[in-house]
């Protein structure tokens, strides 16, 4: 026990995507794909709002933010899966396997925050426009996106801590990457008060975030019926209808993973359900953001119009 606790201590093993071994070439191909996506769609955002004048304001701000984040969060986690795919030996090491949880603790729980203070924004934009500028100046912007990254850094130390202060009797993480769940399937001392501490910390930041969210969206959704006119309240639905379907997909699938005990539920299903988070969503936002709004499409046409045709 003794010699096998020092070889936990030293590496873990992920186990990946192993029941389907067949499959290895595929899912390489396609979580590539995923990941390059994600890559150019993000960092193309930032390029995009960094370069396009008409989006240098606060919402847009917040998204530079956001892709940012997004691109580091998927990057936590997609190059070690990517090498791990192609390779016999899938390990990572004690110390590697905790920086991996502490930087995919900090990126999820910083984005959390930062909807939240996009919510903030979008209130302030809606039932305050003559005030805007004004409110959400370019110091009160850098402030709230510095709180989250603290917010977030702040709640991944105690995440982190609290899962490796834990006996590991294995050393086969039935998983893709370290996360904490599957971390707390191999302790093989009781982690009923880790548990309690995960769930109390992880709801306390989805509580926080989501309290945000919905008392902005409640005043929001008063301002706009208020609005006399259809095409207004048809303006301002549209304006919100992004960062609402944002919300809603990442705080569901963080509520589903870490809301709640540890035991008693399918570390298979939790795999697919990270998969989604963690790399299909960082995926997604690019697009969900530029789609349906029409400041950064017409930004997009302007730069190619003049790199292209000039």
């Amino acid at each position: 026990m003794h010699l096998e606790n020092i070889t936990v201590k030293t590496e873990f093993l992920l186990l990946g995507f192993s029941d389907h071994p067949e499959l290895q070439t595929l899912l390489f191909a396609v979580f590539f794909s995923i990941y390059s996506v994600t890559l150019m769609g993000n960092v193309g955002m930032i390029l995009l709002i960094t370069v396009s004048p008409n989006l240098h304001i606060p919402m847009y701000f917040f998204l530079c933010i956001l892709s940012f984040t997004d691109a580091c969060y998927s990057s936590a986690i997609a190059p070690k899966l990517l090498v791990d795919l192609i390779s016999d030996k899938k390990v990572i090491s004690y110390n590697g396997c905790a920086t991996q949880l502490y930087f995919v603790c900090t990126l999820a729980d910083t984005e959390s925050f930062l909807l939240a203070a996009m919510a903030y924004d979008r209130y302030i934009a809606i039932c305050n426009p003559l005030l805007y500028t004004v409110i959400m100046s370019k110091r009160v912007c850098t402030q709230l996106a510095f709180g989250a990254f603290l917010s977030g850094t702040m709640s991944s130390i105690i995440h982190t801590t609290n899962t490796f202060q834990l006996s590991f009797c294995s050393k086969e993480i039935n998983h893709f990457f370290c996360d904490i769940s599957p971390l707390f399937s191999l302790s093989c001392s009781d982690t009923y008060i880790h548990d309690i501490i995960l769930v109390v910390f992880a709801s306390l930041v989805e509580a926080l975030s989501l309290l945000t969210v919905l008392l902005s969206y409640t005043y929001i959704i008063v301002a706009i019926f208020k609005t006399g006119s259809a095409e207004g309240r048809k303006k301002g639905f549209s304006t919100c209808a992004s960062h609402l379907t944002v919300i809603t997909i990442y705080h569901g699938t963080l509520i589903y993973i870490y809301v709640r005990p540890s035991t008693g539920h399918s570390m298979d299903t939790d795999k697919m359900t990270s998969v989604f988070y963690t790399l299909i969503i960082p995926m997604l936002n690019p697009f969900i953001y530029s789609l349906r709004n029409k400041d950064v499409k017409f930004a997009f046409r302007k730069i190619i119009r003049k790199n292209v045709f000039s």
